[in-house]
């Protein structure tokens, strides 16, 4: 069995991240990956099994997790899910900007749907031996790293998503001490979140998905205790709150 485990989750699985960490955790040993997701995914990859799930509809949640379920624990559940803008929707530059639906959309995808994900799945990772489970954050959800100001509804939810990951990771460590919940910033990565401001970044700081998702399991590959909780760069290092 490999750093990862034999048997795998990633929500998100349609995106351009999701997809990649689809492939990855296959590559570095698990035999099993459920590729969950709203959108539809042939089923045409050995050892990848497509479930239908919405983070927005916590049934289809509920009736991922009792299909998976009834098969075994996961050893790796990965929630590859967010959204920076939308039709009518993009970050903000100024308080005057704020409107309370954008603010329920992005608060929506970005934390209340990796909670539900967290609420559903944690419950299937084992007893007795390591697991683990890691929702993609941001480095702009860190309060302390906050320089420039701004993209208010994302930065505040995806600060909100790291304090669900705080209290889930304590949650857990009381019923199931070997499993780790943590929150990984993926660096700048060439999808449809980053497209809009591809012309503010310098091509040498644009990762592509693989390169991201391969950097991403790397990280839960060798988590360690004192990280339960915590948001974790790509690289490894630990993002302050």
């Amino acid at each position: 069995m490999s750093g990862i485990g034999a048997r795998a989750a990633v929500f998100g699985a349609a995106g351009a991240i999701g997809g990649a960490l689809v492939q990855a955790l296959r590559a570095h040993g698990a035999d099993c990956v459920y590729a969950l997701s709203r959108h539809a995914i042939p089923a045409n990859a050995t050892g990848v099994v497509p479930v239908f799930a919405d983070i927005l509809d916590e049934a289809s949640l509920a009736a991922a997790a009792a299909q998976i379920g009834a098969h075994g624990a996961l050893d790796t559940v990965m929630v590859a899910t967010g959204q920076l803008h939308a039709p009518g929707i993009m970050p903000e530059k100024a308080l005057r900007e704020i409107t309370p639906e954008a603010m329920a959309t992005i608060f929506a995808v970005n934390c209340t749907g990796p909670a539900l994900a967290m609420k559903h799945f944690l419950p299937l990772l084992p007893r007795g031996r390591p697991g683990r489970l890691a929702v993609l954050s941001a480095r702009v959800g860190s309060i302390s790293d906050n320089r420039k100001g701004g993209w208010y509804a994302y930065r505040a939810a995806k600060a909100g998503l790291n304090m669900v990951v705080r209290s889930a990771a304590i949650e857990t460590a009381r019923r199931t001490p070997e499993a780790m919940v943590v929150a990984l910033h993926p660096g700048t990565v060439d999808s449809a979140l980053s497209f809009p401001f591809r012309g503010f970044i310098a091509p040498d700081q644009m990762l592509a998905p693989q390169v991201a998702a391969e950097r991403l399991v790397g990280v839960i590959k060798c988590l360690r205790p004192e990280q339960n909780g915590q948001l974790i760069a790509y690289d490894g290092r630990v993002i302050p709150p």
